[in-house]
């Protein structure tokens, strides 16, 4: 049976310290809404503005899977593992804090901002060996078509996590449609982020920042009511 549930932007949790501007999908921080705690294995979904030359200081996680997608400007990654690293729009980033790591995240320019997407998975393993990877994906190949960023396979296609989970990302012009067929078991469900744009999923219409996700479905049908941008989180429901 399908369920869906909606979220729209102007729904989300807000907070703004000046220097970071972050919109919580679910509760986070001070930010709490016992009908907003995740979406199966999703556990956390900001929407991140940071301003130039600010950033989170070096601080605690273990036991998550945690992955950064830039939408704009340049973010600099320091790690307890001796990792240092830039990620920039078109770039993907994942870590696996399992027994613990640090890390800081700084907007790397002083003259313009920093948006990303800050995103938590709760992982199929508990306590492993931490590891960091980034990827550098073409931009071109999400152009009509929902190019795969993330898997749980290290030979396919993306970044990959502890967790079922396949994230894809579309950039689509109006009025172009298309499918989406999940590739986990029946337990598996998606949660889409509509970046930019206007779009119409199983029959849900959705603009700029709302979020939709959906369960007991073996595919979505996705039509673009205008020029827009998706990443689409396919998890597990029961974990």
């Amino acid at each position: 049976m399908a369920n869906f549930v909606l979220h729209k932007a102007g729904t989300r949790g807000h907070a703004n310290h000046g220097w970071l501007d972050s919109y919580h999908t679910f509760s986070f921080a001070n930010y709490y809404n016992p009908d907003r705690m995740h979406f199966g294995a999703l556990r956390v979904l900001n929407d991140d503005t940071v301003s130039g030359g600010m950033g989170f200081g070096k601080h605690p996680h273990d036991n998550m899977e945690i992955i950064s997608i830039p939408l704009e400007g340049n973010l600099e990654h320091q790690d307890s593992m001796g990792n240092t690293a830039v990620i920039k729009k078109g770039d993907i980033q994942a870590m696996s804090a399992g027994t613990g790591i640090y890390h800081s995240e700084k907007n790397q320019n002083h003259g313009e901002q920093v948006k990303f997407l800050q995103i938590w998975i709760y992982p199929n393993q508990k306590n492993v060996e931490p590891r960091y990877d980034q990827l550098t994906l073409n931009l071109e190949d999400r152009h009509n078509r929902l190019q795969q960023v993330l898997s749980p396979n290290q030979e396919d296609e993306g970044i990959w996590i502890y967790q079922n989970a396949w994230f894809h990302m579309g950039k689509i012009d109006k009025g172009f449609s298309t499918e989406y067929i999940l590739k986990g078991d029946s337990n598996s469900g998606v949660y889409a982020f509509i970046l930019k744009g206007d779009v119409t999923i199983n029959n849900q219409q959705l603009n700029t920042r709302d979020g939709l996700g959906v369960w007991g479905v073996y595919k979505l049908d996705i039509i673009a009511d205008s020029d827009a941008e998706l990443l689409l989180m396919e998890v597990p429901m029961i974990f």
